[in-house]
Formats: C-alpha cells, sequence, structure tokens
C-alpha cells in the first residue's frame, strides 16, 4: 500500500490495492481525475451524474434528425435534446423570433428550425454566424483567441437546412456589430448562444436582454466546458432580479427572463 498523500499535495485519492500512480495513469486516459474537494483546480474535472433515463432514445424523430446533423455539429445528443425540447415550451409566450448566434456547419440551427415548425411556430428563425470563426477572444478567455471554428460555411448550412425541408434567415457577419439592424423591431423569444468567447457573449446579452420577452430563454452552449471558461465568467455577472440561472450538467446555462 502507498502512503497517504500529504495534505497539501495537488490531488488527493483513495488507494484500491495498487500503487496510487497506477491509479492516477489509468483515470488520466480516461480524461478524469481524482480531486481532493476545495481544491482550485476542482472547478473543472469530468462530470458523470448518476442519472440513466434517457429519453431521447424514446423520441424516434429526434434521433433520425440528430443522426443526419450529427456531422455538422460539435454539440452533443444531451445538448441537443435540450434544444429540441425548449422550443415546443415557448408556444404560449409573447411572438417573439427564435435567434442562433454561432452557426459552424448548422446541425444544430436545423434541430432548432425542426422543433419549431414541428411546434406549429409561425415566427421567423434567424442565424447569425461570420463563418470566419471565433470574434471578440480577449483577456477573459483562456484558450480561444479568435479565428477558431473558421471551418465552416454559409453553402454547408443552407444545404443542411434544405435537406431538412427548413428555410431560415442567415445574417452573415459579427452579430450584433454587423447585422442586428436587421432584426431591431423584433421581439425575441429565444436564443441559441454559441460563440465560445466572453465579449461576444456579452454583446449579444446586452443587445437582447431588452428584447427578450418575458418567459424567454438564452441557452448558452459553451457553459460547462474548461476551454470556454469566459462564458463562466459573464454568467455568473449576469444575475440580476428579472432572471433565473439553470446550470445544467450536459454543459448548458439557461437565462430565463422573469
Amino acid at each position: 500500500m502507498a502512503p497517504m498523500p500529504a495534505p497539501n499535495e495537488k490531488l488527493a485519492e483513495i488507494n484500491l490495492f495498487q500503487p496510487i500512480q497506477a491509479i492516477k495513469a489509468w483515470l488520466a486516459r480516461r480524461g478524469w481525475a481524482l480531486v481532493r474537494l476545495g481544491h482550485p483546480n476542482a472547478v473543472y474535472g469530468r462530470v458523470l451524474p448518476g442519472a440513466d433515463y434517457r429519453p431521447w432514445f424514446a423520441d424516434s424523430d429526434f434521433c433520425k434528425l440528430y443522426e443526419h446533423v450529427r456531422g455538422s455539429t460539435l454539440v452533443d445528443i444531451y445538448r441537443c435534446w435540450e434544444l429540441w425540447t425548449v422550443i415546443p415550451q415557448l408556444i404560449g409566450l409573447a411572438p417573439g423570433m427564435i435567434l442562433e448566434v454561432g452557426v459552424w456547419r448548422g446541425g444544430t440551427a436545423a434541430i432548432l428550425a425542426v422543433a419549431g415548425k414541428r411546434a406549429g411556430m409561425l415566427q421567423p428563425i434567424y442565424l447569425c454566424d461570420t463563418f470566419a470563426g471565433v470574434v471578440k477572444a480577449g483577456p477573459q478567455d483562456g484558450f480561444y483567441k479568435g479565428g477558431e471554428h473558421a471551418d465552416a460555411s454559409r453553402r454547408q448550412v443552407e444545404e443542411l437546412l434544405r435537406s431538412v425541408n427548413i428555410t431560415a434567415t442567415i445574417l452573415e457577419g459579427v452579430f450584433p456589430d454587423d447585422t442586428a439592424d436587421q432584426l431591431e423591431h423584433q421581439a425575441v423569444r429565444f436564443i441559441h448562444v454559441d460563440v465560445d468567447s466572453y465579449q461576444s457573449a456579452k454583446d449579444i446579452v446586452t443587445w437582447a436582454w431588452p428584447r427578450l420577452v418575458p418567459g424567454g430563454i438564452l441557452v448558452f452552449d459553451d457553459f460547462g466546458f474548461r476551454l470556454c471558461n469566459g462564458i463562466v465568467r459573464l454568467i455568473n455577472e449576469c444575475y440580476r432580479s428579472d432572471s433565473l440561472i439553470l446550470h445544467n450538467l450536459n454543459g448548458h446555462a439557461l437565462i430565463v427572463k422573469r
């Protein structure tokens, strides 16, 4: 048995019949670590909820659509399922558009649009992207420097939407700086924010909040991920009396306007 780790050791662990370094190596190969609670590095680590209810597998329409678009999105099935299920619940709110900022190749845009069409929503869907990668990366962002995820095009998005018999309005350029003037007089029911950087997401929130209808939702795709720590910083700044903020263990953060 190896000795117990010293109190100031970076990782604290339980020794299970083999040298602790072997346990660490086994965990590291799987992207896991055993971290002492309260240690600064404990804020990031693999999240493994114990729940085992998987309702997406009972929805054949969703599964078929997800398989069709999964090559056109970096968003996993858990977050895609949440988008699929949130959109129909917007029925009953005041009229307003659905907006996605950060489209990449259009996978989640297709999920949002198909979900809206199935729910009978008549309001338009707008898709905003530079198609030139991440913008406005700055000192609040630990990983992104700008220009990442530029391997996508408007044509790819248009072709994917056609393949699922959906139309949407694509606004090409930095949002809100270059394209928000085309939406000035429209209310908003839902925005999927997938922009990776602090300042870009902050500018979207600043633009969106006065336009968001009561009960409207902002979903931040990047909240639960180490490489997007700027989004964590932003969400932690967003607490206000007229909002409800939820951290979903799938990696999303949701802000609901009260």
